[in-house]
């Protein structure tokens, strides 16, 4: 396993996966400026790693994933800073995640509040403990979700149920976010890991040139669904001249697993 301790984080790679772990605990993995730029640069340098092919993303301890932003720092924000740490943490970090060519999913351990929830919504698969919590609380200090929450949230569960947990403020646990879409399974804290796992080993068995396709003709679908089925046409297409479409169908003739 290669291991490497950064600032705000704990990076591991263990076969194909990356374990990505927010590592602030005595802040309860709080989001500031600097975390932010050091996950960027993070999923920067593994995106071109080749040996990881799927990326497991957690909080340090077992209270929280990550629970919301460090109100310390923009406290005294003008609103032009607040402007830029909004863009910053949309375009290099959040919109990172969710558009990523390889499979991220968020094992969510505990409170997942505000720019913490933001967060695991950017990943492409949730995965939570059975005492999770999750909101966006940010109404309560007079202003809104600025990391892509009040976009992705009515993605997941519907507008009325994102504007109901926006605007009260409240969290929810997560056997009411798995039942509204939220997240994908709810298990028992000692599960949460090799869950997360198992679904990414299955990813593995299947192409990766498909799978990253996959990922952004959805993405494309939700975000302008005008071009949603052009661009799966094309992507359709263009499996096509794959290596990975040849072994596919070759495997499938010949009765074996295929070696993607």
């Amino acid at each position: 396993m290669q291991e490497k301790r950064y600032t705000y984080f704990l990076l591991a790679i263990w076969k194909n996966i990356a374990y990505i772990t927010v590592n602030r605990p005595d802040k309860r993995n709080a989001l500031n400026t600097l975390v932010l730029k050091e996950l960027a640069e993070i999923l920067a340098d593994l995106k071109t790693n080749d040996q990881v092919r799927g990326v497991i993303l957690t909080g340090a301890g077992d209270k929280a994933f990550v629970a919301g932003a460090d109100i310390k720092e923009f406290q005294d924000f003008s609103s032009d800073e607040a402007w830029l740490l909004s863009k910053f943490g949309q375009e290099e970090v959040m919109d990172e995640l969710y558009t990523y060519p390889k499979p991220v999913v968020a094992a969510i351990n505990g409170f997942a509040l505000g720019g913490g929830l933001e967060l695991a919504m950017a990943c492409h698969i949730r995965v939570a403990v059975e005492n999770a919590q999750m909101g966006l609380p940010e109404v309560s200090l007079g202003i809104i979700p600025g990391y892509g929450g009040t976009q992705r949230l009515p993605q997941l569960v519907g507008r009325g149920k994102a504007l109901e947990m926006i605007m009260t403020g409240e969290m929810i646990d997560a056997r009411e976010a798995q039942q509204w879409g939220l997240v994908n399974y709810t298990v028992p804290a000692d599960e949460l890991m090799a869950t997360c796992e198992r679904l990414l080993e299955k990813m593995f068995g299947r192409s990766q040139t498909a799978i990253t396709a996959a990922i952004r003709t959805v993405n494309i679908g939700l975000m302008e669904p005008e071009k949603g089925y052009e661009e799966e046409r094309d992507a359709f297409a263009a499996a096509f001249d794959s290596p990975d479409f040849k072994e596919g169908v070759s495997a499938f003739l010949a009765k074996r697993k295929p070696n993607f």
